[in-house]
């Protein structure tokens, strides 16, 4: 699993998500598995169900397309059928790839959401700098990477700027 996909699983479980990493989804009759999804999570409390793909490649958008044409259409087949069966199939699945840079007037691929890395680290920080210090609101020591952000944006007993 990348830092990245470490981060964002992080973060949704962090906000309530049960969450699948790099699971294996659409087993094959001559072996192996017709694809692998890298971050599902669903949240409970609201019955968000969102579907991460993210990606430092430098593929063309071309080759993107063809690629995440597959993740997206297998997270469609199998989410709701394999990974969280219990969750009504009229589900909504948010899918969303994320990307080193997100072009101007490119907003989505293969049906899903475009996200920079940028975008999701502000995202993640301004949640983040919401609870404040580590002092008053310690983000749990389970979530290691959010924990050094808060501390790095928030300090421990007072903001560092």
């Amino acid at each position: 699993m990348s830092h990245l996909e470490s981060l964002i699983a992080e973060y949704l479980e962090w906000q309530g998500f049960l969450i699948r990493r790099n699971t294996k989804v659409g087993k094959l009759g001559h072996g192996g598995w017709e694809m692998e999804l890298d971050i599902v999570g669903y949240d409970p409390q609201t019955g968000a169900l969102l579907h991460y793909e993210p990606s430092i490649d430098a593929h063309s958008w071309t080759t993107r397309e063809t690629r995440y044409q597959k993740k997206f259409g297998a997270g469609e087949k199998y989410i709701l059928k394999e990974m969280f069966p219990w969750v009504p199939v009229s589900t909504r699945v948010r899918q969303i790839a994320i990307f080193v840079s997100h072009p101007k007037g490119r907003d989505e691929i293969a049906g899903g959401e475009i996200m920079s890395v940028d975008e999701l680290m502000r995202e993640i920080r301004d949640k983040i700098v919401s609870q404040g210090v580590m002092a008053r609101a310690a983000i749990s020591e389970q979530f290691p990477l959010l924990r050094t952000i808060q501390l790095a944006e928030c300090g421990y007993y007072k903001a560092l700027r």
